[in-house]
């Protein structure tokens, strides 16, 4: 069949799969999320039906797909309200780390994983998926729920975390020294220190710059300007989610309305396609002989970030059912932490392929789930 053909056939079955789950997930009132991602599985490697010739699409749509997840987060905030948050949640992020790295880094030396090894399934255990927990909040109309500051603190506190992390594992996984090590923090730093100062002091230039009468050219303008800060905070050795947040993070208010209006539909057509790329990166034969292993670490590590959502809404003086929803939205992994994962295979550390997909696919399902039905629970326990 033609190579062109064969392509608009894969991708027209997608999007017409996708529909049906969205309105499965809609019907049982939940995230459409879990039910992406068990069905991407059998459509990729080792399932049942690949789908060859969309998949280089599919995953450069996917990076899109986080972008614009990050940048539709951003756009909840002013930069004021960002550096009120971050030195309120300074603590939770501390908490963050302590209670979660920890337990991936034991387990990776259990395992039999190098130390570099173990350093990265410390970070893949660490950072909760922004994209996931972005597009979870949204679905279940909690964006505007008093706990949700505290949930997007610490996640905005993982992201910025990410651009120290990422170089350091990098310099580990490289074999280099102490030197190496801190210039790549010191230009991860000043990139997110520059791009920060520029959203607090310039986020009225660039509102005018974005506005217009035509629908259109917004659109167009705040897609084209996200993706080029997204490409060079990636180039500095920051992070694209970053980059696309702090670009959302910079709009004034009336902008910010706007742009949320005319960049939803994108956003969620491109924020699928990175769940289904996750699923399609995903082989289950991989995972069998590693998923005793696996399961027991994500219920360990879903206990953690439940305490550490528990600990960021108490700061913020909510009470026990905003707490508890808090803790849950926090479970579930993804877009980090497999580019962590995948540091790590590439430099050498095979090993820790099969146990951080799988960890990341039972979190990614567990984690919305967990969330949908944390409210009753909440209740119950306020009663208790």
């Amino acid at each position: 069949m033609d190579h062109v053909a064969q392509l608009l056939l894969e991708l027209g079955l997608l999007f017409c799969g996708l529909s049906l789950i969205g309105l499965l997930a809609r019907r049982l009132g939940l995230s459409s999320v879990p039910f992406v991602l068990l069905a991407a599985l059998a459509l990729g490697e080792g399932g049942i039906a690949p789908l060859t010739t969309s998949e280089p699409f599919i995953e450069a749509a996917a990076e899109v797909g986080v972008v614009l997840l990050l940048l539709a987060l951003g756009l909840e905030f002013t930069a004021e309200e960002l550096f009120a948050s971050l030195r309120h949640h300074g603590p939770s992020g501390v908490v963050d780390l302590l209670l979660n790295a920890p337990p991936g880094f034991v387990a990776g030396l259990l395992l039999g994983l190098p130390w570099q090894g173990a350093l990265a399934l410390a970070g893949v255990t660490w950072i909760s998926s922004s994209g996931i927990i972005a597009r979870l909040l949204g679905d279940l109309g909690r964006l505007a729920n008093r706990e949700t500051p505290a949930v997007l603190s610490v996640l905005v506190l993982e992201d910025l975390a990410m651009a120290l992390f990422l170089p350091l594992l990098a310099v580990a996984l490289a074999g280099g020294g102490p030197t190496t090590a801190v210039a790549g923090i010191a230009l991860a730093v000043g990139a997110v220190g520059l791009a920060l100062l520029a959203a607090q002091r310039q986020g009225h230039r660039l509102g005018r710059m974005l506005d217009s009468d035509d629908d259109e050219q917004v659109l167009l303008r705040l897609v084209g300007l996200t993706l080029l800060v997204a490409g060079l905070a990636q180039a500095a050795g920051a992070s694209a989610a970053v980059g696309a947040f702090l670009v959302g993070l910079a709009l004034p208010t009336t902008v910010a309305d706007r742009a949320r209006a005319v960049l939803g539909p994108l956003r969620d057509l491109f924020a699928a396609i990175f769940f289904v790329a996750f699923g399609l990166s995903t082989d289950p034969g991989a995972v069998l002989p590693v998923l005793p292993a696996v399961l027991l670490l994500a219920l360990v590590t879903a206990g953690t970030k439940v305490a550490t959502g528990w600990f960021a809404a108490r700061r913020d003086g909510v009470a026990v059912p905003g707490r508890l929803r808090a803790g849950t939205a926090l479970v579930a992994r993804g877009e980090f932490s497999v580019v962590i994962a995948g540091l790590a295979v590439a430099a050498g550390v095979p090993e820790l392929g099969p146990v951080a997909t799988g960890y990341v696919l039972v979190l990614a399902v567990a984690g919305p789930v967990l969330t949908r039905f944390a409210e009753p629970r909440g209740r119950s326990a306020a009663r208790a």
